[in-house]
């Protein structure tokens, strides 16, 4: 039997909607790797990170430098979780920029989850300091003004992940 070609899996999805959760469990997959932007961002930059706009200029840079590693993991075989937000088109556009330069296949999960749930795990993983980042209330709600769905137009394989599909995904 053949071995299925590899696959490139982003993540769109507001703040605290279980991207992460479901990237360690897509990531357990043999033959496959994972890549967190917030840990790469918080090793790079520590302290940088306080406001959108510097999130928007270092991830940009660290895109820029992950981008052509993605590649080359993909056309050596390897899958590739990529927990980086795909929440805006430009941000897709950069992901499938990776993926025109593979012969990968490729699965977009999107988190569609209620703004009360990801404010509700937000909270609880503020106090548990389990995440790299402590988002404030108001942080959510910045970031979230920009989230765009993806749309049939940009072409992706699209997985809808709802509140009720899955109890561990479901705050």
């Amino acid at each position: 039997m053949p071995n299925p070609p590899p696959t490139l899996h982003m993540l769109s999805g507001k703040i605290a909607s279980g991207k992460s959760t479901l990237a360690g469990r897509l990531a357990a997959t043999p033959g496959t790797i994972l890549l967190t932007e917030d840990d790469w961002l918080k090793a790079l930059f520590p302290g940088e990170l306080n406001t959108l706009g510097d999130y928007v200029h270092r991830s940009a840079r660290l895109r820029a430098a992950i981008g052509p590693v993605v590649s080359s993991l993909l056309n050596a075989g390897i899958s590739v979780v990529l927990d980086f937000a795909a929440n805006t088109p430009g941000q897709r556009a950069w992901m499938r920029g990776i993926l025109d330069g593979t012969q990968a296949a490729h699965q977009m999960h999107v988190m569609n989850m209620p703004d009360t749930v990801c404010l509700a795990r937000l909270r609880a993983r503020n106090v548990t300091g389990d995440h790299p980042f402590a988002v404030t209330e108001a942080q959510f709600e910045e970031f979230s003004a920009y989230f765009v769905a993806p749309t049939e137009a940009e072409g992706f394989n699209v997985i809808l992940h709802d509140a009720g599909d899955d109890p561990a995904l479901d705050g």
